[in-house]
């Protein structure tokens, strides 16, 4: 209860994450590309759309479980991948691969965490879902793709809106860089948050550890020189159903906003699609994920699974997506403030605030189910 009364909710969680983190780690996660304007636009547009609440439906506890890629779940939502999340707080991806195990929802792994897959997959017991970018050299992509597997990953995640890594001007500003750059600005700022820089000597700097089996010498700095390679796959339609063909479990394409794309996704064979757009962190042109989510929908038509991604801040905004279409939700950002607030309780917790916020908010909805939540009457204001 303590918890709860000091970190509500996401945005307090986030608070605190920015008072105990250096600056430069903040800007890593909070920033987004170009000018910024896709991050707000996320969150206004999900803000637009209200729901049509139904009375006197009795007493319920909402029914939250969910069936998706072959396993059930405790609730309709996950965690996002996330690079270089050990950068936030040392330790994340053990600890929210943890809380994924104890609380029964799925923990995505990224390609250029600071944890391998052999170390992440045994602690997901079954809830890891792997994300994968698309290494030029066609061997390592599939010999990344046999590790995952080989560690528990029943579900493979191809990011396919990263054709080249963006501009991120604010963490340019920041110093952000692959490998870290140790000037007397940057360890002013990691020495002025005590805590985060004894964790990190104690676990070791940010290493890319899914990658620096493949270099000489196994250095962060080789793995790092070599991420541009593995963002830069630049990824076609040929490319992805070869990947489909070479993974024995479920598939899903992670980034796509186009009705079309979403056909061909179904086409290739895919199990699944996120509708994303990255966070707002990497085309700024890009409309809100949520905009386009229901013509995504609409298209697909029930052949595939949607999962949403970008922009949820609560348990109300889960509600929005799926009542727009989404089968499922993940969220990034908000399990690295977590972690970064509190360590080890950071996972758990997020999912706590998430749950309670969902079931409370569907009971005020009349909503039983998450079948009804796709129902009801909404309205999008533009």
């Amino acid at each position: 209860m303590q918890l709860e009364n000091r970190y509500p909710s996401i945005p307090y969680l986030a608070e605190k994450a920015r008072k105990r983190v250096p600056f430069f780690a903040w800007e890593y996660l909070a920033s987004g590309t170009g000018t910024e304007r896709l991050v707000p636009r996320n969150r206004a547009a999900l803000d637009a759309v209200e729901l049509v609440p139904r009375v006197l439906r009795g007493r319920f506890t909402p029914s939250l479980e969910t069936e998706i890629f072959g396993r059930r779940y405790s609730v309709p939502f996950g965690t996002a991948p996330v690079g270089l999340s050990g950068l936030m707080w040392p330790g994340t991806e053990r600890f929210i691969a943890r809380a994924a195990a104890e609380k029964g929802f799925p923990y995505g792994l990224s390609t250029v965490a600071n944890e391998s897959p052999e170390t992440i997959g045994p602690l997901c017991e079954g809830n890891g879902w792997f994300q994968l970018y698309t290494p030029v050299d066609p061997e390592i992509r599939a010999d990344i793709m046999r590790r995952a597997h080989e560690s528990g990953f029943g579900t493979l995640m191809i990011t396919v809106d990263v054709p080249v890594g963006s501009r991120r001007e604010r963490q340019l500003v920041a110093g952000v860089s692959v490998p870290p750059q140790f000037t007397p600005r940057s360890i002013w700022r990691a020495a002025i948050r005590p805590r985060w820089s004894l964790e990190t000597l104690a676990n070791g700097l940010p290493r890319f550890k899914t990658l620096e089996t493949y270099f000489d010498g196994q250095t962060f700095a080789g793995a790092a020189r070599f991420v541009g390679k593995v963002v830069d796959g630049r990824p076609d339609w040929d490319m992805l159903r070869q990947m489909r063909d070479a993974w024995p479990g479920h598939f899903v394409v992670k980034g796509v906003m186009h009705p079309e794309d979403a056909e061909m996704a179904v086409a290739a064979g895919a199990d699944g699609i996120v509708v994303s757009n990255h966070g707002g962190r990497q085309f700024d042109a890009a409309p809100a994920s949520i905009d386009v989510l229901p013509e995504v929908a609409k298209a697909v038509n029930g052949r595939l699974k949607i999962v949403f991604d970008s922009g949820i801040e609560g348990g109300l905004d889960i509600m929005r997506a799926l009542s727009l279409g989404a089968d499922f939700c993940m969220l990034g950002r908000a399990f690295l403030y977590g972690t970064a607030a509190l360590g080890s309780r950071g996972g758990t917790h997020v999912y706590d605030i998430l749950k309670a916020d969902l079931e409370a908010n569907m009971v005020q909805y009349g909503a039983a189910d998450i079948a009804a939540l796709k129902s009801q009457p909404r309205t999008i204001h533009g």
